[in-house]
């Protein structure tokens, strides 16, 4: 299997790079591993210590984020590598990382794992939630590198799993330590005779609380909200866009929306513009204009949606309406904003349990979509008390960070 496996590697390694002559994203994904080693090898001696840890994407990497800081603060003569797989986490992080390196991951070839591993010989590697790469993982065993796998979730549909995944369940078995979301996960590695597990929540809810001690001001909102309602609309879509219109539309002058749309291409919020019917300002425009004429806000920048959930009264989240996967709930949850979704969030726990507790309603067209965020704007106490459920969802599940810490200083 593991020949296999390695054959697999190399074809689709010829695959991507053939993609990227026709796909940009590819291209980045392509051209950001040609000097990988040779960035390690100028900035990582024989003689240093390092930590290695290794995210998918952006979402990783906030997951991952408050353990990083933490072991920045403990280890303060180690050295933090960060490698991304996707050019949707390293492009946005690669120059203000919390990481000394930041790099991509090479593809897990046997030749790549080999060098890779040699280069950074990290005390400790760290796999942030998913992507589980057999050779690395053999690499890391072989050298006696003890390796964690934090905020784990797993579902039966997992390779792992599967009769035919008895190769990729002796990768994981090379993992000194799993610390898995819930209980589910742990007894589905258990069934694999896999019993090294704690649950220990998930480190996005130690992450996003954190942003409660941050300065969230931005005079710009607070200039546009004034004292009515504010219905912030984040990371969504045009498929969230065909129901959220009639409200936006129809609504009383008593609520003000703030759009933060997924992708900022122009002619993405051009066609979202000319379907607004209310008066309506652009991020890009905003400067010598009175914001509190406005009634819609379109934030067509990114890297401030995190801030403007601070000023929400209710939050519609993007992504669920449509397949591209459900946006970060945790954020306007944290803030004590109820929240209002659409219909595909089966794989998303944290939904599903708010959705239970009544701090996260999810619809499926128009007109419940309507209805429900009538009654958030216009009944106060029902806003504020699923706000306030939302708020302690997110407060009952921290310290999954403190869990991962102790083991670490008790086992590096």
């Amino acid at each position: 299997m593991h020949f296999l496996y390695n054959l697999s590697i190399s074809i689709s390694s010829l695959f991507i790079w053939l993609s990227q002559f026709f796909n940009p994203k590819m291209k980045l994904f392509v051209k950001g591993r040609i000097a990988v080693f040779k960035t390690l090898k100028s900035q990582i001696q024989p003689e240093d210590k390092t930590i290695w840890f290794h995210c998918a994407s952006l979402g990783e990497y906030e997951q991952g984020l408050p353990i990083m800081e933490a072991t920045k603060k403990m280890y303060l003569n180690h050295k933090l590598i960060i490698s991304f797989f996707s050019p949707s986490g390293f492009e946005v992080k690669k120059d203000d990382s919390i990481g000394d390196i930041t790099v991509y991951l090479p593809l897990d070839t046997l030749g790549n794992a080999k060098k890779f591993v040699q280069l950074v010989h990290p005390s400790l590697a760290v796999f942030v939630k998913y992507e589980f790469w057999p050779n690395y993982l053999f690499q890391l065993k072989k050298n006696n590198i003890p390796t964690l796998s934090v905020s784990g979730l797993f579902r039966k549909d997992h390779i792992f799993f599967k009769p035919y995944g008895s190769f990729m369940r002796s990768a994981l078995q090379t993992i000194n330590h799993f610390f898995v979301q819930d209980e589910n996960s742990k007894k589905l590695l258990a069934s694999i005779k896999i019993e090294n597990v704690s649950i220990s929540d998930d480190t996005r809810f130690d992450r996003v609380h954190s942003q409660l001690k941050q300065d969230n001001a931005l005079d710009f909102i607070a200039d546009f909200k004034q004292d009515k309602i504010c219905a912030v609309l984040g990371s969504t879509w045009p498929e969230d866009d065909s129901i959220l219109l009639e409200y936006i539309n129809t609504s009383s002058d008593k609520v003000k929306f703030i759009i933060a749309p997924h992708e900022v291409k122009p002619a993405r919020i051009e066609d979202l513009k000319i379907n607004i019917e209310k008066k309506t300002v652009l991020f890009s425009e905003k400067e010598g204009k009175n914001l509190a004429d406005y009634k819609v806000f379109i934030i067509d920048t990114v890297g401030i949606l995190t801030k403007i959930y601070s000023y929400a009264d209710v939050a519609y989240v993007g992504g669920a309406m449509g397949k591209t996967g459900l946006h970060n709930i945790l954020e306007p949850a944290t803030f004590g904003v109820p929240m209002v979704i659409g219909q595909h969030f089966e794989n998303f726990p944290e939904a599903k349990e708010l959705q239970k507790l009544k701090g996260l309603f999810s619809v499926k067209m128009a007109l419940g979509c309507s209805a429900i965020l009538f009654k958030l704007v216009n009944d106060d106490s029902f806003r504020k008390k699923s706000g306030a459920i939302a708020k302690k969802y997110i407060e009952d599940h921290l310290g999954a960070t403190e869990k991962v810490m102790d083991y670490i200083e008790k086992n590096l």
